[in-house]
């Protein structure tokens, strides 16, 4: 007569075995969801909607939803954020809510917002209820860099902080001074934007000079110091715009994996702002980049650094 354990082991064997029978099913049903945690949008400038006096684009000619679409289908990308271009537009959003109500599910936004005008702290308590936008996007260049000592931009970080919203944020080698920002606010979600690399310290691609890529590793080492803090992820963006090299970037590839060890997968996002290096790269090739040519990376790393963290991170549901 079979002794009790023996029933037992078979019992859970044999259970084992029905449910691996149904496992090829399982893992074929599922799919990578891919996310570009940064593409500008803009439409031609008109009579009816103008761009801004003396506004300069990244491409010679507009980036529309008619552009981004196919390129976003052949490279197998699901979803992008968008971030409206603050140089040719302000703080409209207009053009961005075209695509995110032409294309529901694969578009969203990180709008933009003024920090020299404290009285647009009232908006922020309702920003997300605006159709498609989830957070806000900061640029710090060198018009707006003192803005973070000199007190303009205090009344954001509290403001944003109490409304949950997700800031993505870039600056040219002043990272470092978020560290202040993340302790004091731990719910305020901070997104670093490319690497915490501003177009001040990337190298000249029209230029055999590549002495400002000594300023890389740099503003790496800021970004990095950032990951102490649960409430800051950083954004893997804008990677052929950092190389000196052709694609696969290899050159970059140690800054990716510095930022993957300190942060891990899930403060990791992937990212393009495909306009800004648009000659360098296909959009499929940004995508193999991180899919093909990272070996330090897991599958499981992947689907977060693809498309996973930054959902979770921006509540994009």
């Amino acid at each position: 007569m079979p002794s009790r354990r023996h029933f037992l082991t078979g019992t859970v064997a044999t259970g084992v075995a029905l449910s691996m029978q149904y496992v090829p099913a399982t893992v074929a049903q599922q799919k990578r969801v891919i996310v570009d945690s940064q593409v500008h949008l803009w439409p031609a400038s008109t009579p009816e909607r103008p761009w801004l006096p003396g506004a300069k684009p990244q491409l010679p000619e507009p980036f529309t939803i008619e552009r981004i679409i196919p390129l976003m289908d052949e490279a197998g990308v699901d979803r992008v954020v968008i971030v409206p271009p603050v140089s040719l537009e302000g703080e409209r959003i207009d053009y961005a809510q075209e695509a995110v109500k032409r294309y529901p599910g694969r578009f969203a936004i990180m709008a933009r917002v003024a920090l020299d005008k404290p009285d647009r702290a009232a908006r922020l308590a309702t920003w997300r209820d605006q159709p498609g936008v989830l957070g806000v996007r900061l640029n710090f260049g060198p018009g707006e860099a003192a803005w973070l000592t000199d007190g303009t931009a205090d009344w954001f970080w509290p403001a944003a902080e109490k409304a949950r919203l997700p800031v993505m944020f870039l600056t040219s080698g002043q990272t470092s001074l978020f560290a202040r920002i993340a302790e004091r606010h731990p719910q305020l979600t901070l997104i670093i934007d490319h690497m915490g690399v501003g177009a001040g310290l990337r190298p000249r691609h029209d230029s055999s000079d590549s002495t400002s890529s000594n300023a890389v590793p740099e503003a790496i080492a800021q970004a990095v110091a950032l990951a102490k803090y649960a409430n800051v992820s950083v954004k893997l963006s804008s990677v052929p715009l950092i190389s000196t090299q052709p694609y696969p970037f290899r050159d970059v590839i140690p800054h990716i994996h510095r930022l993957f060890d300190a942060y891990g997968p899930e403060r990791c996002h992937w990212g393009t702002d495909v306009t800004n290096s648009f000659a360098r790269a296909t959009y499929r090739q940004r995508v193999t980049q991180f899919t093909e040519e990272l070996p330090f990376l897991t599958e499981s790393d992947k689907d977060w650094i693809m498309g996973r963290a930054i959902l979770a991170r921006l509540r994009w549901t």
